[in-house]
């Protein structure tokens, strides 16, 4: 497999090491909205590489989130003509059906920025070492 562009498989929500394990665990459960393996299946890359990981996250998503929800408004105010407070009721109700869509694309993002691809990673250790 080649390597894919690190926007793509944020968007896919896969491993950024091997591209290929899941980020998070199927199927979707509204209880655990972030339940994410400890580490990838494939090349057990850790999810987690140290404690507070994700915090940087958490300024992704408020960005794109209230960029997106900026444009919601400025659309409805300037396109459809609605009143602010219809406005308002239109960015909430959007807000709550994207909730987890922009949580989990906030993960996916932050460790497909930090963490790099490496082909070699879904080889084993003995594969490696003999230079296969």
């Amino acid at each position: 497999m080649s390597k894919r562009n690190f926007l793509t498989n944020a968007l896919l929500k896969k491993c950024p090491r091997c591209q290929e394990g899941d980020l998070f665990i199927k199927p979707f459960e509204f209880t655990k909205p972030l339940n994410m393996p400890e580490k990838c299946p494939v090349c057990h890359q850790k999810f987690e590489p140290e404690p507070g990981f994700y915090y940087g996250a958490m300024f992704l998503s408020y960005i794109f989130s209230a960029f997106f929800f900026l444009g919601i408004v400025g659309v409805c105010l300037i396109v459809f003509k609605l009143s602010l407070n219809m406005s308002m009721l239109v960015v909430l109700l959007t807000a709550s059906l994207t909730y987890f869509f922009f949580l989990r694309m906030s993960r996916s993002l932050w460790i497909n920025i930090l963490v790099k691809y490496d082909a070699d990673a879904k080889r084993t250790k003995s594969e490696k070492s003999f230079g296969y």
